[in-house]
């Protein structure tokens, strides 16, 4: 039987961390969970740990894709999925994910969400990247930044180090593409916070396409090396 390794990064999440984890230790594939303290304020670690998980503290914030990036040395399975720390009960919904990969039908499983409940941006940002994916891999994309992703061993050795910044989930993409691994997309029921049409969620999705486009960038430089 493989071994099925949970990744949570988590920033500031004490809120929902617990209900999250709650729903990750109910899917019967995963064998082990690490939750990465990404410098945290409030009581994110404390409430990982009373879950009885292995916490990685950060001292200070690195973002997801630095978060993702420390915890690289811990991890030790055949497969690994990472996952957001504000998924919640709806976690519980990455077992549709890993299944494929466990299966053998697939190296990189990535979640497709349903529609968001509340307006966000205007589609720049996924456009974008949902292009780039149809240039490099002819891949049909429907969630191209969705950072809920079950993948073998082999994928993350290939995709490793990821980029330090919201690009981490196209850059991670792109690679797996180039070098000839079978990704699909999963449709779940799965519901995270969502940023909405205020400033707060304008300035996020604005640094949002400004690293979509470093990681296209960097990408094509490297393709092209």
């Amino acid at each position: 039987m493989k071994s099925v390794c949970a990744v949570i990064p988590a920033f500031n999440e004490e809120k929902r961390i617990q209900a999250t984890l709650r729903a990750v230790k109910s899917i019967a594939l995963i064998s082990n969970i690490i939750v990465v303290n990404d410098g945290s304020t409030d009581a994110t670690s404390r409430l990982a740990e009373e879950m009885g998980v292995k916490v990685l503290d950060l001292p200070v914030n690195h973002g997801k894709g630095g978060a993702m990036n420390a915890v690289l040395p811990l991890v030790n399975d055949d497969i690994i999925v990472f996952l957001d720390a504000d998924l919640g009960e709806s976690a519980a919904e990455a077992g549709k994910i890993i299944e494929p990969v466990v299966m053998g039908k697939a190296d990189l499983s990535i979640a497709a969400f349903p529609p968001a409940q509340r307006k966000g941006g205007f589609g720049l940002v996924k456009g974008t990247a949902v292009w780039m994916l149809r240039r490099a891999g002819n891949m049909e994309a429907i969630a191209p930044l969705s950072g809920q992703r079950a993948m073998t061993r082999e994928v993350l050795d290939s995709v490793t180090p990821f980029y330090e910044a919201y690009g981490v989930e196209l850059g991670m993409t792109l690679r797996a593409l180039q070098k000839g691994f079978r990704v699909v997309e999963v449709p779940t029921c799965m519901t995270h916070s969502e940023t909405g049409r205020d400033l707060q969620g304008f300035i996020h999705r604005g640094r949002q396409f400004i690293d979509v486009v470093r990681v296209m960038l960097r990408e094509a430089r490297r393709r092209d090396a």
